[in-house]
């Protein structure tokens, strides 16, 4: 089965109007080139609360749930699901509370599934936002896709892991990295990305925003570890790329000894060389 991805990498502001406006125009680009599913930067709709916008700035609750409301709407009429990158208010106190870092999960027939709360906060996020406690996946295009949210992404497998664990195939990773000149960061994050994917056998693919400083291309990752699709950096693209869902066995994950010889040896292996290594069945 495949499936038509695109990562919208984005230039983002603290401007809610001109981030929603850039939202559309990709919806209707990717539209326009047959995506099934965009994937946009974490923080999209209003600007990550680290430099891009003030970290204490007042929730702007109704704008977002107006605005939650016009992409499903949109997405359901271009029959198209999406993953975006947002904020969600606190529950206790949605005005002035900090929100939660979220992706809000749209379907293809505009439903709104769900949302993904970051649950892992670096120490500037934890200024600015609240954590979530929990793995999410969401079924896609008839696929389970799962969801993370750049640090808890990067740096803690187990989160990709769960995802995997409930079933998922390709994972999702919005991110907003970074605003600060840390360039020396750019193979560490590379390298993480392809491990996510390799160590579980699954797409991953990953939407960074066009920043000035930006510390990590978006990329598509194969479930081989291979670099399927990626951006430049510090340009404003929608990547799109077909990706072939049935290569993520999730072999490695489940530790399956016969599905994990594609992905380590390709065709330089043939089966006979570890055949007696495999599990027998009772009638055999």
């Amino acid at each position: 089965m495949k499936i038509r991805l695109g990562l919208a990498q984005t230039r983002q502001t603290a401007d809610l109007d001109a981030n929603a406006s850039n939202i559309f125009r990709l919806l209707e680009q990717a539209a326009a080139e047959g995506v099934q599913l965009v994937c946009f930067p974490e923080t999209q709709t209003v600007g990550y609360r680290v430099d891009v916008s003030p970290t204490d700035a007042p929730v702007p609750v109704a704008r977002l749930e107006d605005l939650h409301g016009r992409v499903a709407e949109r997405c359901g009429h271009l029959g198209m699901a999406c993953v975006l990158g947002t904020e969600i208010p606190l529950e206790t106190d949605p005005d002035h509370g900090k929100p939660y870092n979220s992706a809000l999960v749209i379907s293809e027939s505009g439903d709104i599934l769900g949302t993904h709360h970051k649950t892992k906060l670096t120490p500037l996020d934890a200024i600015a936002y609240s954590a979530g406690s929990t793995a999410d996946t969401y079924e896609l295009l008839g696929v389970t896709v799962g969801v993370v949210i750049c640090f808890e992404g990067f740096r803690f497998p187990e989160t990709t892991r769960e995802c995997v664990r409930r079933g998922a195939q390709l994972v999702l990773h919005p991110q907003n990295n970074t605003t600060r000149p840390n360039y020396w960061k750019i193979p560490i994050h590379h390298a993480m990305l392809v491990t996510r994917a390799a160590e579980n056998t699954i797409w991953f693919a990953s939407c960074n925003a066009c920043l000035n400083h930006q510390n990590c291309r978006s990329m598509i990752v194969a479930p081989d570890g291979r670099i399927h699709a990626q951006s430049e950096l510090k340009c404003e693209v929608l990547i799109v790329a077909d990706i072939d869902i049935d290569q993520a066995t999730r072999a490695m994950f489940n530790y399956d000894l016969e599905g994990c010889a594609g992905p380590l040896f390709a065709d330089t292996v043939g089966k006979h060389e570890f055949a007696s290594a495999l599990p027998r069945h009772k009638d055999e």
